[in-house]
């Protein structure tokens, strides 16, 4: 009787902790294949997935119909996603942005992904932020995906922080399970004046120097190219920069093919009439001090739209969550730091700043510290 009362109370003990500890499992799963480990360790963890399909939407909008991308479970999905592609001209088909929401959808959520037209053209407007708004209330409205009709919004990048906007306005407050921004902004026009100048934002009385990314420099001078070159110049200048911006974004998946597109970029310049040819020469070079202080005057203009930055902006009722590279040299590590000072005592608000992430790409060895911090992160997220 007694070894049957102590078998009884393993077994018991044994229930209690996978369900307990299930909801963690699940997520290390999901962290694991996210950061691409490989070995044994990622082949156990997508032992613990869901089968999942993909098909291609339409979305309305007030600006027209947008493409985008539906990966869902073939069971009924525990909750939704809008996940939202930061400044990347390949948009929606972006190798790490279909990586990320296959493994989502992995995990057992719908995942939306729209192409927002003006970030796929690297034009930071309010416009997409309106997009990015549209896209959510439409798939809030999927109550086959959606029963309770509220999805978490996932933005990357710049869209980290027009997501935050988005999910303030009033047609998806309610609608709003939490946002998520990944390597995204609080204000704009500061992190503008970082590129140009690389001064950090001021934290607790400390400014520093970081050398700007000249990724994100460039981004700023294609948004700007109207105010920097003679009329007749500005697209053949941009579509020399636009072309820079692709190389940049290859040579993260496909370096060989990246380079060929820089010597591409190269050739472009030297078509160039001046002042275009000049200013294109320094993104080239990659000579963010140059490039810098010719785009100073302007960054004031180009930002300043309240929907453009979260702090201009109201505050969701959703609770927020941020990701940082802990040096990133893109958007500034400061900005998320400062938005979540912003955002404490509006809203619920939790900060992980991650030393294995440089803007929105791993390139360090992460240790158990730094995954055991991401797994507790997205845990929370998750649970929401």
């Amino acid at each position: 009787m007694r070894l049957r009362t102590g078998v009884a109370a393993v077994a018991v003990t044994l229930v209690i902790a996978t369900v307990v500890m299930w909801p963690y499992v699940r997520v290390t799963s999901f962290v694991v294949r996210a950061a691409s480990i490989g070995g044994w360790v990622e082949r156990g963890a997508r032992t613990i997935t869901v089968p999942f399909v993909e098909a291609t939407e339409t979305v309305p909008t007030r600006y027209g119909p947008v493409r985008a991308r539906l990966y869902r479970p073939t069971d009924t999905p525990m909750r939704a996603a809008l996940l939202v592609s930061g400044m990347h001209g390949a948009g929606i088909d972006e190798p790490r942005l279909i990586r990320l929401a296959r493994e989502i959808a992995a995990s057992g959520w719908a995942v939306l992904t729209p192409e927002v037209p003006d970030l796929l053209a690297y034009h930071l407007t309010p416009r997409s932020t309106d997009i990015i708004e549209d896209a959510g209330v439409w798939l809030a409205g999927r109550r086959e995906l959606v029963p309770d009709g509220r999805i978490g919004m996932l933005g990357i990048s710049f869209s980290g922080g027009l997501s935050i906007v988005a999910a303030a306005r009033r047609s998806l407050r309610e609608h709003t399970r939490f946002v998520f921004s990944f390597g995204g902004h609080g204000d704009l026009p500061r992190v503008l004046k970082y590129l140009c100048t690389g001064v950090e934002p001021e934290i607790d009385g400390q400014m520093h120097k970081h050398p700007p990314h000249d990724y994100g420099l460039a981004i700023v001078t294609f948004g700007v190219a109207e105010h920097l070159v003679p009329p007749e110049q500005v697209e053949p200048f941009r579509e020399s920069v636009r072309t820079f911006l692709e190389a940049s974004n290859l040579a993260v998946v496909n370096p060989r093919q990246a380079e060929t597109i820089f010597v591409r970029a190269r050739g472009l310049e030297r078509l160039l009439p001046e002042p275009s040819q000049t200013l294109m020469h320094y993104v080239n070079e990659r000579n963010v001090s140059k490039l810098g202080s010719r785009l100073l005057p302007y960054i004031d203009a180009y930002g300043h739209d309240p929907s453009l930055s979260p702090e201009r902006s109201a505050a969701p009722d959703a609770p927020v969550f941020l990701l940082h590279g802990a040096d990133d040299n893109v958007i500034p590590t400061a900005e998320t730091i400062l938005l979540s000072r912003w955002l404490d005592g509006k809203t619920s608000v939790r900060i992980f700043l991650s030393r294995p992430i440089a803007h929105v790409n791993v390139t360090q060895h992460a240790t158990l510290a730094d995954y055991w911090g991401l797994i507790s992160f997205w845990r929370t997220m998750l649970a929401q």
